[in-house]
């Protein structure tokens, strides 16, 4: 445990507090926003799209492209940056993020934001869209990923271990679950709420093909989600995060989760965290 807390410690470089100075853009527009829960996602979201997946930001809705889910939709600021940067559209809109006339609300909305899969935040229903959009690339013969990010505390939701079930029956070798495993949910510590070891061990017993690492390592990351597939599994893969990264204030603090109004000495401390080193 005391190793995996040094590793979490990884500085991150230029491009990842980039990423999230566009999130504290959206929070300082908007004025809303779960900040502690999308610094978490940073990484894990960056590797998808710099290396994994099969997109096109001018045809969002090809039929051939790779499906992503944030089924953690209160995270969505962190979704929302990375498809700003992607130019799925301008990064303009970002300051006007949960406002009322905005195309990006304080949850993710496939009708209204280009690059968003499902409409998600009610919490456990993305695994299963993605169950279906897995099962429906096969039908059809199309040979496309589906990526799944859920929330640790998310999972405690029985909808996440009956589509698990399903996903396993099925042999869906092209559907990735990943956990933001930051160990804390809304008011307390998983462990403290309803822990969720042995999370790995659960996992494989529902058929899964389970790797752990470094959520905010881009090396390992990417390493293991371009791990060429040798069998029929789905595949899970728990990324151990820091609730709040990069902002040591902010960071496994609880009270961060949702924290979105800030006063001037907490915004001067956000500012110091992404001006340029």
């Amino acid at each position: 445990m005391r190793k995996l807390k040094t590793e979490l410690n990884i500085k991150l470089d230029k491009r990842s507090i980039y990423l999230r100075s566009l999130v504290v853009k959206c929070l300082y527009g908007g004025g809303r926003g779960h900040m502690g829960s999308a610094m978490s996602l940073i990484e894990i979201l960056r590797v998808i799209y710099d290396k994994v997946i099969k997109y096109n930001p001018k045809k969002p809705y090809d039929i051939k492209r790779d499906r992503l889910i944030l089924s953690k939709g209160h995270g969505c600021l962190a979704l929302y940056a990375i498809l700003a940067d992607k130019k799925f559209f301008s990064k303009k809109k970002l300051s006007s993020s949960s406002k009322f006339d905005s195309i990006l609300g304080g949850h993710p909305e496939r009708d209204k934001v280009p690059g968003v899969e499902a409409s998600t935040g009610s919490l456990g229903h993305g695994p299963a869209i993605g169950l279906g959009m897995a099962i429906a690339g096969r039908l059809n013969n199309l040979n496309y990923k589906t990526f799944v990010i859920v929330g640790d505390g998310e999972i405690n939701e029985g909808s996440f271990w009956e589509t698990a079930m399903m996903a396993s029956k099925h042999k869906l070798r092209n559907y990735y679950v990943l956990i933001d495993y930051n160990k804390i949910q809304s008011y307390g510590q998983l462990k403290e709420v309803l822990d969720l070891e042995p999370l790995k061990d659960k996992l494989i017993s529902f058929g899964f093909e389970v790797n752990q690492v470094n959520g905010h390592d881009v090396e390992k990351l990417t390493k293991v989600l371009k791990k060429k597939c040798k069998n029929t599994k789905p595949k899970a893969i728990i990324c151990h995060t820091v609730k709040g990264k990069g902002f040591y204030f902010a960071e496994n603090n609880p009270f961060w989760h949702h924290k979105n109004s800030f006063t001037d000495k907490e915004k001067l401390l956000i500012n110091s965290c992404i001006e340029e080193k």
